[in-house]
């Protein structure tokens, strides 16, 4: 049986595009943040008008054109694969404007909403722009692409991380959460993670549990699925022979990443 934390692909066609994940807040446990994924054929389109949220646009796969008003950005996108391990160009996009996505190629492209608080002028957030970093040691090694990080003012809510783990290795660990409005030793955020594996016949794990086990489910997760995660610890375990990708959109009522790990688990980072 699937966890109601994870969500195979749609694959719906509306219009133009196809609808590959949905997450909205409507039909999830979530108040903070929604998730799309569309894909377009070449000159195929989708259009949006955003009433209460900002959105982040990554330019996943394939080029795209996103115009918004007087703003066209025209081809963007960096990579055929996720895999390719690059950073990609996003588009940054506030509350009560309307936007045009349209395929240069075919493309994928993902929609990471969050409440806007405040109106913002329309970006470009070039791939050249986009702060990489390594974490972790041992096992617990992983490749971050910060994309709308909470140091950048660009967006009011939302924050937008892209990470690689290889075989063999654990990210979002040791299990840690930010499900406290606790600062400033703890932020909440809510999480949506939109997972690829390659080859994509792989498989994952991802436990997504709180202190007094009142949600406590883990998931093999594969190719395409999206896991929600409202509350709790949420570690990423990946088999040897496969790599993780996945995107994560969070936000909540303050634009800080400020999380606390699993006490049981903590020693870990310890170690010499």
């Amino acid at each position: 049986m699937v966890s109601h934390l994870q969500r195979k692909p749609l694959n719906e066609q509306r219009g133009e595009a196809k609808i590959v994940q949905e997450i909205l807040k409507r039909d999830s446990r979530l108040q903070y943040v929604e998730f799309r994924l569309i894909e377009l054929e070449p000159e195929a389109s989708y259009e949006e008008t955003l009433e209460g949220d900002e959105c982040c646009i990554v330019a996943l796969t394939g080029s795209i054109t996103v115009t918004e008003g007087e703003h066209s950005f025209e081809g963007i996108g960096t990579r055929e694969s996720v895999f390719e391990r690059v950073p990609t160009d996003s588009v940054f996009v506030s509350g009560g404007k309307s936007f045009r996505i349209e395929g240069v190629t075919k493309a994928r492209a993902a929609l990471c909403y969050s409440p806007s608080l405040t109106s913002l002028p329309t970006k470009l957030i070039k791939a050249e722009e986009v702060g990489t970093e390594q974490r972790g040691k041992y096992q617990n090694r992983r490749t971050v692409h910060n994309i709308l990080p909470d140091s950048d003012p660009t967006a009011s809510s939302l924050l937008v991380v892209e990470v690689y783990t290889e075989g063999g290795n654990f990210s979002s660990y040791p299990p840690h959460k930010h499900d406290q409005d606790n600062m400033p030793h703890e932020s909440f955020l809510e999480e949506t993670y939109y997972h690829e594996i390659d080859p994509q016949q792989g498989f994952l794990f991802q436990r997504v549990y709180t202190d007094d086990r009142s949600l406590d489910e883990t998931m093999a997760v594969e190719h395409g699925d999206v896991v929600i995660v409202p509350v709790g610890y949420h570690p990423v375990g990946v088999p040897d022979g496969y790599t993780s990708y996945y995107l994560n959109v969070m936000a909540g009522p303050t634009r800080v990443w400020k999380f606390h790990n699993d006490p049981d688990h903590e020693w870990i980072l310890d170690r010499q």
